[in-house]
């Protein structure tokens, strides 16, 4: 830890950075931790924050460019990887197939950092539902619950896809059996 990282300056102006962040005022944060990051680009609280109020101010290049010098000098720091997830992939609901492969790997990456790393799990899951990957979806928010037992919209997920499954398993059988039906049927054999 540099001298800097040991500062008043430093402590205070990462403290009311976070305060910011949790108030949401991505932009004030962002303001104020700014002078850190240049002083020390690769301090992983330094960039885990500044990426955070990029990610909340939906500046994804922003905030990949902070969170690329971080990793490459913290490669272990599950943080830093989360948010690079985070960044890489944007707006789930608008990324396309390249943006959800980068997020997914920075999330595993993540993972192998921390496999206990906070909302990780729940964020592949998210990613698995939005490709159309259920059974996926479920495994990553039932691994969500293991690591939070208390994750609230990782249960609303896994209870929410569980049902569509079953409807499709349904929905799949009820098809078999009208397929059954119809080539076993006098009328699809042509008689009369």
């Amino acid at each position: 830890m540099s001298e800097f990282e040991r500062s008043f300056e430093y402590r205070q102006a990462l403290n009311e950075s976070a305060r910011l962040l949790s108030q949401n005022r991505p932009g004030e944060a962002a303001e104020k931790l700014q002078p850190l990051y240049t002083q020390a680009p690769d301090d992983p609280d330094v960039a885990i924050n500044l990426s955070g109020a990029y990610i909340l101010q939906r500046k994804w290049s922003r905030a990949i460019q902070v969170l690329t010098a971080a990793t490459k000098a913290n490669p272990d720091n599950a943080m830093l990887w989360a948010n690079m997830g985070a960044a890489q992939l944007g707006r789930l609901e608008t990324a396309g197939p390249r943006q959800q492969e980068r997020a997914l790997e920075a999330y595993y990456r993540a993972l192998r950092a921390d496999p206990e790393a906070p909302n990780v799990h729940y964020h592949l899951g998210l990613i698995y539902k939005e490709r159309g990957e259920l059974n996926r979806a479920c495994a990553m928010f039932q691994r969500a619950l293991e690591v939070n037992a208390a994750d609230k919209d990782a249960r609303y997920w896994l209870d929410r896809l569980a049902i569509l499954l079953a409807q499709e398993q349904q929905q799949r059988r009820d098809g078999d059996a009208a397929s059954e039906n119809d080539s076993g049927s006098p009328e699809a054999g042509g008689e009369s």
